[in-house]
């Protein structure tokens, strides 16, 4: 029987694109910003947490161990957490409205479930030993 609870885990290369299509996503918001003071300090936060979750995927995937590879996505979880906050105080500030961010909103909360996943089930492998 399936769990449906658990996140599917796309490949290598469809959760990296999944993650660069989050990215340019980010970057059309900060752009689509109110030109105020409070508008662009918020849109540089979220502009630097947004992008980075794809360049720790990346680093990621190139890590030399388990350690290494789960310390990268855990700062890319970070990034994703750091991105909502930034999202909801938008929308708790009235400088855009929750209608127009729900789904960037909703695949943040994906990608989390899926990078934890992720992090969960390295964490489970027993160490490698090399002699």
């Amino acid at each position: 029987m399936k769990d449906e609870h658990k996140p599917t885990i796309p490949s290598a290369p469809d959760l990296a694109a999944r993650l660069k299509q989050f990215s340019i996503r980010v970057i059309k918001l900060s752009t689509a910003l109110p030109r105020t003071q409070v508008g662009q300090v918020i849109g540089r936060q979220v502009l630097r947490s947004g992008i980075s979750v794809g360049a720790h995927h990346r680093e990621a995937r190139r890590s030399r161990s388990n350690a290494e590879f789960v310390a990268k996505l855990e700062l890319a979880l970070q990034e994703l957490d750091e991105t909502q906050y930034w999202v909801e105080l938008l929308i708790e500030a009235g400088l855009m409205s929750e209608s127009r961010l729900r789904d960037l909103l909703a695949e943040s909360n994906e990608l989390i479930s899926i990078l934890t996943t992720c992090v969960k089930n390295v964490k489970r492998r027993e160490p490698v030993i090399h002699k």
